[in-house]
């Protein structure tokens, strides 16, 4: 959704600020010295020594273009972020041998935090076999009260919250709000914690109330917080009543009432880095419970299976750290982190009645992603996946994904992206069903579309990021797009099939970088150039994104 604060209204829309200079940093204590290079220090085997923490305001009052009133005042309002709230998030300490890897891992770390933007990891002195670091950042507007409105497939969505993504300048995210879209009003509050007590365990919690029943969810996990992190371990659970509406055409049909418990227990093992690779093993415990029943509204079609999973299993990932930084490919004004390297994972579990489960199935699931850099300034990132279980015999709840993103940078204003997604399903079960509209990427039409048991996407965009930064507060980008898709596969309302479906478009994009909200504003025209005469003729769409 959108975000508006009534106070300080300013800081949902994007702004960049460019990063911090690093020649300052490449400065040894004794001038006459020059830093030798990452390389040098990494063979002289230096250790790290002092590690300095410095953290910049969201506006810099130097600059005469950001030494205004308001600026000020936003930056005396903020809580800037403590030192320790940084560390907790390094992947060294003094003492440690010097490591421009683990600098860079560790930039992608902060840059991860939503406190924080543009981290900088730097020598600044080179003494005795020792070297000194600077540990630089710039803070974003962290506390977010207003309301949130956006519109996709032709209905709208609205919200009012009041969210703290930085409390007490600790990291931790408390927030509370209320949103009424298409499918329900909810009134709810979340909390997260990205470093418990200082330390690489992580915990989150959230309650919602709704019109149509509540939920909550709860979790403490210490992850791989690292290539070359030697263990993980967690458990997360959560449980949800609702109501949940099938859709034919955009219209809603009927509906069914649906209760889902899940349960999740998993310890990870891994020998750290070897070369470009981890290897990481984990077995765990999972619990995945659905109950269905008729509501008020009549039935159109069949009403899911119940369903219990319950399982150990056990997991394999293989990573390979391989990662680029740019800038304006899929944000605009933040540095992005490209990973190349090859990612591959499978994981194999046996549900038994023994265990809790109302059926025996072995459950399976497989995935693979990869980065290619292509000649003249393009990039291309493929992946896959499948998922299914084998029942008495027969493959039950299939799915089969794959996706590819092109990005062809033509010159430093313009990009060129295609992106192809698809999915084949093969006896799902009713409640995953796949759908396709305004909501899942075919902008130009109703949301919830068309569904089927497949389905592909083909977008093509062309995003212009200009230079225009009205009162030092919004980065702006431009798009033209086509999108192209269609479903296919009996569903379980015999929805008629309309073939492909296409629609063309222009939008505006709005980056934010002053705020930890890090996402991107989307105001789109979509004109559909098929389906049934019953659709507008053109789609207002506002939205926010993760990219552009």
């Amino acid at each position: 959704m959108c975000r508006f604060l009534p106070t300080l209204a300013l800081l949902t829309l994007p702004a960049l600020v460019a990063p911090a200079s690093a020649d300052s940093a490449n400065v040894a204590r004794d001038p006459a010295h020059v830093l030798p290079s990452d390389a040098e220090l990494e063979r002289a085997g230096a250790r790290i020594g002092r590690i300095t923490i410095e953290t910049d305001d969201i506006f810099d009052e130097s600059d005469p273009r950001e030494d205004a009133l308001l600026y000020r005042a936003v930056n005396r309002l903020h809580v800037t972020t403590r030192e320790s709230t940084i560390r907790a998030q390094l992947l060294f300490a003094s003492g440690d041998r010097y490591s421009r890897r683990v600098l860079d891992e560790s930039e992608r770390a902060l840059r991860s935090q939503r406190y924080l933007r543009e981290p900088v990891i730097r020598p600044i002195a080179w003494h005795d076999g020792v070297v000194d670091l600077r540990v630089r950042s710039e803070d974003v507007w962290t506390t977010n009260p207003g309301i949130a409105v956006s519109r996709a497939g032709g209905e709208n969505k609205f919200g009012a919250e009041i969210e703290e993504l930085n409390l007490f300048g600790r990291g931790k995210q408390l927030s509370a709000g209320y949103t009424h879209d298409v499918d329900r009003t909810s009134l709810g509050v979340a909390w997260r914690d990205p470093a418990v007590w200082g330390s690489r365990w992580t915990s989150n919690a959230s309650y919602t109330d709704s019109d149509d029943g509540n939920g909550w969810t709860l979790g403490l996990e210490r992850p791989f917080y690292a290539l070359d992190a030697h263990w993980s371990a967690g458990f997360s659970a959560g449980s949800v009543s609702q109501v949940e509406n099938r859709y034919a055409l955009g219209t809603r049909v009927d509906a069914w009432r649906a209760d889902r418990q899940t349960f999740d227990l998993h310890r990870g093992w891994s020998s750290g880095l070897h070369g470009d690779w981890t290897r990481r093993w984990t077995a765990g415990f999972r619990y995945d419970r659905a109950r269905f029943e008729p509501t008020d509204t009549a039935l159109v079609g069949p009403l899911p299976d119940d369903r219990t999973l319950a399982y150990p299993y056990v997991r394999l990932d293989l990573l390979q750290d391989d990662y680029v930084t740019t800038h304006n490919l899929d944000q605009i004004g933040r540095t992005e982190d490209l990973r190349f390297g090859t990612q591959l994972f499978a994981e194999l579990g046996g549900s038994q009645a023994a265990f809790g489960a109302n059926r025996d199935a072995l459950v399976t699931s497989l995935g693979a992603s990869r980065g290619y850099r292509l000649p003249n300034e393009q990039s291309l990132f493929v992946a896959g996946s499948w998922g299914s279980r084998l029942e008495a015999g027969s493959v039950r709840d299939s799915l089969l994904s794959a996706s590819a993103r092109y990005f062809w940078r033509a010159n430093n204003k313009t990009v060129l992206f295609v992106g192809l997604a698809a999915d084949a399903g093969s006896a799902l079960d009713l409640d995953h069903e796949l759908m396709l509209g305004g909501d899942t990427g075919l902008r130009g039409y109703p949301l919830r579309y068309q569904t089927g048991t497949a389905r592909a996407l083909l977008t093509v965009e062309g995003r212009y990021f200009t230079d225009w930064y009205p009162f030092r507060l919004a980065r702006v980008g431009a798009a033209v797009f086509a999108d192209v898709g269609r479903t296919w596969g009996a569903s379980a309302l015999d929805v008629p099939e309309l073939g492909t479906l296409r629609d063309v478009g222009i939008g505006l994009r709005f980056g934010n970088t002053r705020s930890a909200l890090g996402n991107v504003l989307h105001v789109d025209l979509a004109f559909p150039l098929d389906g049934d005469p019953s659709i507008k003729s053109m789609q207002f769409l506002l939205k926010t994104h993760k990219s552009f």
